[in-house]
């Protein structure tokens, strides 16, 4: 009876368009893969997400849920939204190997262990299966003792607790004396640049050491360019660590728009490595119409510690789709805008036209008239008015928030999410749909 808090409601968007009546298992989906877990969104506060979020898993097959947690942080590269699943998982699929198996599988960082037994127990603590027990204690079989230092912190769940009550055997005697150090809070003091930095060390010094012995995640490195600027770190290095892209595979797109907005400096290096995204899979055949929703709602921030708004990670996702391009954005006009690649074709989107409604369907209408082979549409989804069906044979609907109601459904190809991965799925799709036909 969970799923009786939706009937009730008239299936529309949030801005009132008719919108599409979907099934358990579709509405976890857009709740999950475009959700930064507790951040609010334009028409929900995160903590509304993070509820349904719980009461649809509950709703949904245990597999299903497993593999949609492993899809989340493989694919899509989020953290805690496949945290929440696992927790929901380990109530509906209690007593099976599938929840130790999606444990092991979805937490891949050290300080995971205890993020998972925090949204575990976020209504209250309770005991722990036997398999989430296993699956938590096979996980900590994985890190090592430079993983475990970086994440050993003090909190109201450390990892010391997570050890002691998952009772895990290690699987040999240097991990066993690994672990008595967690136990005993004396693991060595990693390398890194917050800890060096922390401790006094000079700026400049610090970043260069951990660049040359790649020692410093991309991530890390997109993030501290503007401090890597200030200290006055070679300018060659940086640009070489750039350039090799090394662990970025989970780095999303929108990231190197936030580092060339902090650190202008490095832009035309940070372009040049997403571009290389770009040509890191085929080219997709045929006309492309790239459609983008530049709306008020699309201006709301991916999180409250970020500048970046969700209008940001779907210009950075329209920006790397290689092949022969039309872009347009849509709010109560429509624009046609330069398809360019890279930061140019983020700032062309993002500057287009101002902010305001989300005239979907009249958007829509207009590229329909227009020679194409494929349609990509990049939204949140709430629309104001009807959207038609489209004219392409190929035409998806990418999703990059988690409201409830959607339109992108029946002729579209829906998809949820801002990352990269909606690139590799619509190539995957057309490939089975082109061998499908043969």
């Amino acid at each position: 009876m969970r799923l009786n808090i939706f009937s009730p409601r008239s299936l529309v968007t949030h801005e009132g368009a008719p919108a599409i009546t979907l099934s358990a298992e579709q509405l976890l989906r857009r709740s999950v893969l475009s959700c930064l877990l507790w951040e609010n969104e334009f028409y929900e506060d995160g903590e509304t997400i993070a509820d349904r979020i719980a009461l649809l898993a509950a709703d949904v097959a245990p597999r299903t849920v497993a593999d949609l947690a492993i899809e989340a942080r493989e694919r899509f590269n989020l953290r805690h939204a496949p945290l929440m699943l696992l927790a929901v998982l380990a109530r509906t699929g209690a007593g099976t190997s599938l929840v130790a198996d999606t444990i092991e599988r979805v937490i891949q960082r050290a300080d995971e262990l205890t993020e998972f037994l925090a949204i575990y127990w976020r209504n209250g603590r309770r005991p722990l299966s036997k398999q989430v027990k296993l699956g938590l204690g096979r996980a900590l079989r994985t890190f090592d003792a430079y993983q475990l230092g970086k994440y050993d912190r003090d909190g109201p769940i450390k990892l010391r607790d997570v050890m002691f009550l998952i009772h895990a055997r290690p699987k040999d005697e240097a991990q066993a004396a690994l672990w008595k150090q967690v136990a005993d809070r004396t693991l060595p003091t990693p390398d890194t640049w917050e800890v060096a930095l922390s401790g006094g060390a000079d700026k400049r010094e610090t970043f260069e050491r951990l660049i040359r012995d790649n020692r410093l995640g991309y991530l890390a490195l997109l993030r501290n360019l503007r401090n890597m600027d200030e200290a006055g770190v070679d300018e060659a290095l940086v640009r070489e660590a750039i350039l090799a892209r090394r662990g970025a595979r989970r780095v999303l797109p929108f990231r190197y728009v936030a580092a060339a907005r902090a650190a202008p400096r490095f832009e035309p290096w940070l372009d040049e490595a997403l571009m290389e995204s770009i040509l890191e899979g085929p080219v997709l055949p045929g006309r492309t119409i790239v459609l983008v929703d530049v709306s008020g709602s699309m201006d709301m921030r991916l999180s409250k510690r970020s500048d970046l708004t969700r209008l940001d990670a779907a210009a950075a996702l329209a920006s790397v789709v290689p092949g022969d391009l039309r872009v347009f954005t849509f709010s109560n006009s429509v624009v046609e805008v330069p398809p360019r690649r890279g930061m140019a074709g983020v700032d062309a989107v993002v500057r287009s036209q101002p902010h305001g409604g989300t005239e979907l369907g009249k958007a829509v209408t207009r590229v329909n008239r227009l020679p194409h082979d494929r349609l990509i549409v990049v939204t949140d989804e709430q629309s104001h008015d009807a959207v038609p069906a489209p004219k392409a044979a190929r035409a998806y609907m990418v999703n990059v928030a988690s409201a409830r109601n959607g339109v992108g459904y029946g002729r579209w190809t829906h998809i949820d999410g801002f990352s990269e991965a909606v690139l590799g799925f619509i190539r995957e799709h057309e490939a089975l749909s082109d061998g499908g036909a043969a």
